[in-house]
């Protein structure tokens, strides 16, 4: 117990720094959602447009304008990243600041086994992990009262909890690789942390959605041959179309990416000018290049923005695409 006093005692003002800099961060950003909630509702669309990305961070799902989904996918984030690093820098230093400098002897004046030393050390890890998670928790809680939100507690208690869990994961697995190496692996903990972050975002798709995706990538080679067999459509199309000073392709997500290379073989290929954009970014002043008469390619595949994809076609065909 007395080297789990010292310990946390020599520990508490790292804690302090850390907990108050991620719980002001989230909870400072909290009180700005107010006045971002107007400005917010443009990006939202965007966010959700952004691929694999806004999949792994489920910004796809959820709006980033509602407080739920701006603590799901910001808040979540910041705190996700800074309490990984507090632990992963708790976890990988609580042992090896002794053994590195031979100097675990002198921890107590009893003569006590590494095995004592190290359970004790281990407590003392989870406290501080602990409390770190309380006072953020404090000070997201405050912030949500500045802000004058009402946070769903049930998700927000699932969500701390989980993050309590990954905390604990990391700093654990950290202060193993501290009691083994004897060294003060500081640098290869966060890199540690850092990629567990990233091995939790590319998780995060389903097994079901992850074997539809191989299964599809395995027809490719059909497909593609299925494809250069039209020959007399691709030779019909470019006789229509080939004339055109100006090409401009759009879409929504995955579609938006395949435009872009789409634009880019068109320009390789044909040295028309081509441009790709994305559909949700139309009002934003692209849809000014539109004029009588241009060619615009539209991309309608990502099934869940289809509808939207086609409110997009409905605007261009409006300016005489």
């Amino acid at each position: 117990m007395v080297l789990l006093r010292h310990e946390l005692k020599r520990n508490r003002k790292v804690m302090l720094i850390w907990a108050l800099s991620v719980g002001v961060l989230c909870g400072g950003c909290l009180l700005l959602f107010p006045g971002l909630e107007q400005s917010m509702a443009g990006m939202a669309e965007a966010y959700a447009d952004m691929g694999a990305f806004s999949t792994a961070l489920g910004m796809d799902k959820i709006s980033v304008c509602t407080m739920e989904g701006f603590y799901a996918t910001e808040i979540g984030l910041m705190f996700a990243l800074g309490g990984a690093m507090f632990a992963a820098m708790t976890g990988a230093s609580m042992v090896s600041k002794e053994e590195e400098g031979h100097t675990a002897e002198f921890l107590n004046t009893l003569p006590l086994g590494r095995g004592y030393i190290i359970g004790w050390k281990y407590g003392a890890t989870v406290i501080l992990i602990l409390l770190f998670q309380g006072l953020c928790l404090l000070l997201i809680g405050l912030g949500f009262a500045g802000a004058g939100q009402h946070p769903p507690m049930e998700g927000l208690l699932r969500y701390h909890g989980a993050q309590v869990l990954m905390q604990l994961e990391v700093g654990s697995l950290c202060f193993l690789m501290s009691v083994l190496s004897g060294r003060r692996q500081v640098g290869g903990a966060l890199g540690f942390a850092m990629l567990l972050y990233l091995a939790d975002l590319l998780g995060s798709v389903e097994q079901a959605e992850y074997k539809a995706i191989l299964e599809e990538i395995q027809l490719l080679p059909e497909k593609m041959e299925q494809l250069l067999e039209q020959v007399g459509d691709v030779q019909y199309f470019a006789s229509r179309y080939f004339n055109h000073t100006s090409i401009f392709f759009i879409g929504r997500n995955l579609d938006y990416a395949i435009g872009l290379e789409g634009s880019l073989k068109l320009k390789e290929i044909s040295y028309i000018h081509s441009e790709a954009y994305a559909s949700g970014e139309l009002k934003h002043g692209t849809i000014s290049l539109i004029e009588p008469g241009t060619l615009v390619v539209a991309l309608g595949t990502y099934a869940p923005l289809f509808d939207k994809a086609m409110s997009n076609v409905v605007e261009v065909k409006a300016r005489g695409a």
